[in-house]
């Protein structure tokens, strides 16, 4: 497996697309050798200097520690490195939508942890790493996908339900893709409904994601199960205190935005109809109940 780059950036940058494609060699996408880091430097835009957020040594150590601590199960890697990465790069939804910073981070600072979490999957002759996770859409790309389930399944500071709901990729996946999924309730319903085990295996959650998706279209789950409306300020209060704010902790989950957390009452309503609804989800290989 390859190894991190020789040379490492101090602080995060924007690598776009078209700027980052000469570096997905054959070589990286086989696992076999990466690059060095200092060419691929020249293509990168600069982030503000004064923000503390940029500082790649944080996230650099959280990618050791998880290659570390998950060397035997890679998977239970992203429960653990979800809520921390989120934490330790406070953006807001904006930024984090711009793919180049994504982009960056796993051409030139944790390529290995790119090829070592998704590692080279029989497709083709030879074997070879999917290119979307190093740049690629938000339900594919290795640290994208992380930061935005964090996001998505968060309960305003409480990061418990993120550690069950990337417990089940194709949750993860599936979510990624659904606007519903941004409503709350729903990303909190999801979550009680892994963990009451009314839905567990990936083929049950495939079934139950394509039901709501399919009832959402004649169904306004913000009326059925409202939200409070949100507060920016922690969130900016939040990001302003990126400078200040210690390193993560390994052992207990950190903290997120002071939010206010989600109403317990629609996190029960939808969870109760997300159950009914998964009855008769098309969940295959189940046989239909007459």
């Amino acid at each position: 497996m390859i190894e991190k780059p020789q040379y490492l950036p101090e602080r995060l940058g924007l690598l776009s697309a078209a700027a980052a494609d000469p570096f997905l060699t054959e070589n990286l996408l086989r696992g076999v050798k990466g690059h060095e880091g200092i060419e691929l430097a020249k293509f990168v835009e600069s982030l503000p200097q004064d923000d503390a957020r940029w500082a790649v040594e944080p996230l650099r150590d959280l990618v050791d520690d998880a290659m570390y601590q998950f060397k035997d199960n890679r998977t239970d890697a992203d429960g653990w490195l979800a809520p921390r990465l989120h934490a330790t790069l406070r953006l807001t939804r904006r930024e984090a939508a711009d793919t180049r910073i994504w982009n960056h981070l796993a051409l030139a600072v944790a390529p290995d942890y790119v090829a070592w979490r998704h590692p080279p999957v029989q497709g083709g002759k030879p074997p070879r790493i999917n290119p979307a996770r190093f740049k690629g859409t938000p339900d594919r790309q290795c640290f994208s996908r992380l930061w935005w389930a964090a996001e998505m399944f968060r309960n305003g500071e409480d990061y418990a339900p993120v550690v069950t709901a990337c417990g089940n990729q194709d949750l993860i996946h599936n979510a990624l893709r659904m606007e519903l999924v941004d409503h709350r309730p729903t990303a909190q319903a999801l979550v009680r409904v892994l963990e009451r085990g009314i839905a567990s295996t990936g083929r049950d959650i495939n079934g139950l994601m394509s039901a709501i998706n399919t009832a959402g279209a004649t169904l306004v789950y913000d009326a059925l199960a409202p939200d409070e409306l949100r507060d920016p300020e922690p969130l900016r209060q939040w990001i302003a205190e990126a400078e200040s704010a210690p390193p993560v902790p390994r052992h207990d989950l950190p903290t997120g935005p002071d939010e206010a957390p989600v109403p317990e009452e629609s996190v029960a309503k939808l969870t109760d109809y997300f159950a009914e609804l998964f009855e008769t989800a098309p969940v295959r290989g189940r046989t239909p109940q007459t």
